[in-house]
């Protein structure tokens, strides 16, 4: 099985990547094929020992586009989007240059009649009827010419019985541009003026391409994301090659390389300190807005920034395996995936093209019929051609796709899929792992109590000299206390971990003994009020520790895994989003309600296996519930699939990563609630969208039809209808942008 993202060239609207969903989805061995007009990307998901990339590339290109493969793109391929947008700009200025006088002398007697003025007599049709006639037709076949694409698009897509955009414009400017053509050669023939639609030819394919110009300028703007992560990444890398330093692009860094960084230069790509310590500053990966200390045997993710220190590294992770890499590849994903809101707006641009051409010949041959003009039914047949576009359509929800999950990356939340994000708005219940989600994972030391001669720094030495012959977690928390508080360990003699109760340890002529109340009362030690103190810290769900020399209660140190600082505040933030909250964890019950009563969740499952987790969110889903599943872990990894929408919190394990639908690279669950609200802001953007788009058409071809016309209003100008063709895709555009003001709540 292969997945493939191709980019697609030559398409105009929804129709077309209708057509490449068709002919690619009939391919023996193509299990799904997804077009994304407006990324212009199809992914694509296929059996590659039945058909070939190749096969895929022919099928797309025999509906009358091209599809490429990253690797098979030339300079001049990258380049083509500036290419596109400069060709567009001069095509609508030659065009303009030619189309304003054209409308000016088709129009001009009109006007200048009403103003009671004289028109020049060259262009005036009742004494130069010939030359008036001729004048437009020099006028507009150079603006013909320039739009030559739309006709030879737009007929071959006809003829292959796949009908797009182009088609509707090329049907109608040929239909106004041939009748004028038999008019003007009337009117040279025999004298007398006759009707002729030079004027709208011109104008409409002027227009078109004025709409298409800022149609691209704006798609541009929405994939701004993956530029703005693809230029995060430095271009050159400075290298140990043959006993000698040299600086290389970063495309020939290589698995095993040793790469040199000075302070304030960017990370070229992951790998593991080898040499120096520093501050690096990620930021711009994972939000974390505290550069993190770096030594020896620390990794270091490519595009980050070396804040303070020189430091060379072993090359780990190169190209698109680095995190940064798949971080881009995961946008890209999401950006061309189709959210299920989708599916209604593309049923509808595969038919719409042929039932337009078909509503066009209807009305037209009705009106003629009916008693009106041909020159009537000709304007009614153009205009309803013209006016009726499917590329809103086809823009309404990929647009807002695409800068949704793009401003998700921009806050370190990595959406998957459209599914995912269309998704994420109706979940109705999140359950968090406790521990690395709500908690840091990492017990801690929380409290040190001393009986009144004992000094709490000499204890925890004492204690933390003990604990370094230990494997215990809460062991290593008391050695990293001690650590942080620079305390110098002393010498043991003597060691011996008792399963179940402590360790007992001879340090010079003093016994230690740490552990439970079990111990202690073995080895017969009064405990005094420190029992009292054990019971209120253990009712907090801290694991505490009595600490007995020679013989004697010295204190007690405890230890728990800490509440992040922003668990509680992203809990209240769901309750107010209408959310209920679910704590699950392999925790005994007494730490799990400790620390739900803390943060605030709504229901605690605790002494939870890791197995049974993924049953717990099912029993949740039987309630007819939406239901989101946030972990870190491998053992998280089936409830993230189980689950309506997973999320993985922090870099977490490659597993947990894999299995979620949206990654959250910061260890905060307050970018949960960012997910959601995104997701929420997202859809009402798509429905707004779609509400305007449905909405312009719905309106819109009624009016092209003459519906007007019939209660006394006015005819549509197929002028006004190229333009309001134009500004209904550019509209749901920059209504698509406004999600770029988007902001974590």
């Amino acid at each position: 099985m292969a997945d493939k993202i191709l980019d697609v060239y030559g398409m105009s609207c929804a129709a077309c990547a209708k057509t490449i969903e068709r002919v690619t989805g009939k391919l023996d061995g193509v299990n799904e094929a997804n077009v994304n007009f407006a990324a212009e990307k199809l992914s694509i998901s296929f059996d590659d020992s039945k058909v070939s990339l190749l096969d895929i590339e022919k099928a797309v290109e025999k509906a009358g586009y091209k599809a490429l493969d990253e690797t098979q793109k030339s300079e001049d391929d990258k380049n083509k989007k500036q290419k596109e947008i400069q060709e567009l700009k001069n095509r609508f200025i030659m065009s303009a240059l030619f189309a304003v006088p054209l409308l000016i002398i088709a129009m001009g007697p009109m006007i200048i009649e009403s103003l009671g003025s004289m028109l020049p007599e060259i262009i005036d049709p009742m004494i130069h009827t010939k030359s008036y006639a001729l004048i437009q037709l020099v006028l507009v076949v150079p603006v013909i010419l320039i739009g030559r694409k739309y006709f030879s698009i737009g007929f071959k897509s006809l003829f292959r019985g796949n009908p797009n955009m182009d088609s509707l414009i090329a049907i109608g400017t040929s239909a106004a541009f041939l009748y004028s053509t038999a008019s003007a050669v009337l009117t040279i023939m025999d004298g007398k003026s006759h009707h002729m639609y030079f004027e709208s030819a011109g104008v409409i394919l002027t227009l078109i391409t004025l709409g298409k110009y800022f149609e691209v300028l704006a798609k541009g703007k929405t994939s701004e994301a993956i530029k703005k992560l693809m230029e995060l990444a430095p271009k050159t890398a400075r290298i140990m090659r043959n006993g000698t330093e040299v600086e290389v692009d970063i495309d020939e860094v290589e698995i095993g390389d040793i790469i040199y960084v000075k302070p304030g230069e960017k990370i070229p790509v992951d790998g593991e300190i080898v040499q120096g310590i520093t501050s690096i500053d990620e930021s711009m990966l994972t939000g974390e807005s505290i550069p993190v200390e770096k030594n020896i045997g620390d990794p270091v993710i490519g595009a980050s920034i070396n804040k303070n220190g020189f430091i060379k590294y072993r090359a780990a992770k190169i190209g698109k395996d680095t995190v940064l890499g798949q971080i881009i590849k995961l946008v890209e994903e999401a950006q061309g995936s189709k959210a299920p809101i989708e599916k209604l707006a593309d049923i509808i641009a595969g038919y719409f093209v042929p039932v337009v051409i078909v509503l066009a010949f209807i009305s037209s041959i009705g009106w003629y019929l009916y008693g009106e003009s041909f020159v009537f039914a000709v304007t009614i047949f153009i205009s309803v051609l013209v006016i009726a576009c499917p590329c809103a359509l086809g823009l309404a929800t990929p647009t807002a796709i695409m800068v949704g999950t793009g401003k998700g990356a921009e806050y370190g939340v990595l959406i998957k899929s459209g599914i995912a994000l269309e998704s994420a708005h109706s979940i109705k219940t999140i359950v968090l792992d406790k521990t690395g989600t709500i908690t840091d994972g990492k017990p801690k030391v929380t409290d040190i109590k001393t009986v009144d001669s004992i000094d709490e720094n000499y204890l925890l030495k004492i204690a933390a000299s003990c604990e370094k012959a230990s494997e215990h977690p809460l062991g290593e928390a008391i050695v990293r206390e001690s650590e942080n508080r620079k305390l110098e360990c002393e010498k043991v003699n003597y060691f011996r971990a008792i399963p179940g109760h402590g360790i007992e340890a001879k340090i010079k002529d003093k016994n230690i003994l740490m552990g439970n109340a079990k111990l202690m009362h073995q080895n017969n030690v009064n405990l005094k009020y420190m029992e009292g103190m054990s019971h209120d810290m253990a009712s907090k769900g801290k694991t505490p520790m009595y600490v007995a020399i020679d013989g004697e209660i010295a204190g007690i140190i405890a230890v728990a895994d800490t509440v992040k600082k922003n668990s509680r505040q992203a809990i209240e933030k769901l309750h107010s989003m209408g959310i209920e909250v679910v704590m699950i964890t392999g925790d005994n019950k007494r730490t799990a309600d400790a620390i739900a009563k803390y943060v605030g969740v709504d229901k605690t499952l605790a002494e939870v296996l890791p197995q049974d987790k993924a049953n717990e969110v099912k029993k949740l889903q039987a309630e007819n519930r939406k239901v989101a599943m946030v972990g870190d872990g491998i053992n998280d990894a089936p409830a993230l699939a189980q689950a309506d929408v997973g999320m993985a919190i922090g870099l977490g394990t490659d597993v947990a990563i894999e299995s979620a639908d949206i990654v959250l690279m910061k260890s905060d669950l307050m970018d949960v609630v960012t997910a959601i609200d995104l997701s929420k802001k997202t859809i009402k953007n798509i429905k707004e969208n779609l509400f305007w788009a449905f909405g312009y058409n719905s309106l819109g071809i009624p009016v092209a039809m003459g519906v007007l016309f019939i209660f006394g209003g006015p005819l549509l100008n197929p002028m006004i209808a190229a333009l309001a063709m134009s500004f209904s895709s550019v509209s749901v555009l920059l209504n698509a942008l406004r999600l770029k003001k988007f902001k974590p709540n």
